[in-house]
């Protein structure tokens, strides 16, 4: 359970300290997501890294040739095998990407939106993000409801949901004790088109059998 605190009443020199930690704090923040998705993604952190050892030690020709020759092994991977190339590169970045930029941005001020937040005396109890599984047309999210809700404080605002979190749709349901799980449909997934083989070529097939 999360929870966001108001204090009106603070000096300047509190207010200076405060901005100047949360500096600190969020520099901090931005060096640890670097570092762990320099290791999710060892296939791009590690040219970079020695595209950037090269330019300091050799010199800045090798540093473009190291790049170039990364670059020219990504086009080849992608082209030979674009599976595995959404496997481990794009899906998981994009995946990510979107975990953060749908739901974990902003996520109080948006369950606070949608009326499922517990205001108190000094602070504002906010639902806790569990877990949020992007999906090709689908995301699943799993949220921790907050002492004194239910599944229908949940089910009764999938509409205001889906309009908030920018869906077509929402829907929610119970998955555990006091876990609620919204399921948003931002495309529909039948309107991917599918290749159907002719009958002629099928045809063939079966004859060559």
């Amino acid at each position: 359970m999360a929870t966001k605190t108001t204090d009106t009443h603070k000096q300047p020199a509190e207010v200076i300290t405060e901005a100047f930690l949360m500096l600190l704090w969020q520099i901090l923040k931005a060096a640890m997501v670097t570092a762990w998705w320099a290791v999710l993604f060892p296939m791009v952190s590690i040219p970079v890294a020695g595209a950037v050892a090269a330019g300091l030690f050799i010199g800045w020709p090798w540093a473009v040739v190291v790049v170039g020759v990364s670059i020219a092994g990504m086009v080849l991977w992608r082209a030979k095998h674009p599976e595995t190339f959404e496997r481990w590169l794009t899906g998981r970045a994009r995946a990510r990407f979107l975990r953060w930029w749908r739901y974990r941005l902003r996520w109080d001020k948006r369950l606070e939106a949608c009326k499922l937040t517990v205001p108190g005396k000094a602070s504002t109890f906010i639902p806790q993000l569990r877990k949020a599984q992007i999906g090709h047309s689908m995301d699943r999210v799993q949220v921790r409801m907050l002492d004194g809700q239910c599944p229908a404080d949940y089910e009764n605002r999938v509409d205001r949901l889906a309009h908030t979190f920018g869906a077509l749709e929402c829907r929610a349901h119970i998955v555990g004790p006091g876990v609620v799980e919204l399921v948003f449909r931002y495309a529909d997934a039948l309107a991917e088109p599918v290749t159907v083989p002719s009958l002629d070529a099928a045809r063939l097939r079966k004859d060559a059998a």
